[in-house]
């Protein structure tokens, strides 16, 4: 098995268990963990076709060090961003729950 075939393979295999698990997942932090490994295989694949030839292609090694830092800022926007949600939920279920009127209550 050549190099290229070797690193094909184990990004191919992470970018479809963070796909499948992104999709499956119902938890926001589980999914952005998921869209994170999908996003490292392709970066692995982006680099095993950058080092296909004799010398390696410094535009692909660019563009992969460019994917590194865009899901390293979309990671933190994410988390902030799902855990305002999850604040805002659970506001929205304290809410809910004071404004029920009670069950069998005393009525005159």
């Amino acid at each position: 098995m050549t190099t290229l075939a070797w690193y094909s393979a184990i990004g191919a295999a992470l970018l479809a268990a963070g796909l499948v698990t992104m999709l499956l997942a119902a938890d926001r932090f589980r999914r952005l963990v998921a869209l994170n490994v999908a996003a490292t295989g392709a970066l692995v694949i982006l680099l095993a076709v950058a080092g296909r030839g004799e010398t390696p292609d410094p535009v692909l090694h660019a563009l992969a060090l460019t994917g590194i830092v865009i899901t390293v800022a979309f990671t933190g926007f994410g988390v902030v961003l799902a855990r305002r949600i999850d604040e805002a939920d659970a506001a929205d279920a304290a809410r809910a729950a004071d404004t029920e009127p009670t069950q069998g209550g005393d009525r005159s």
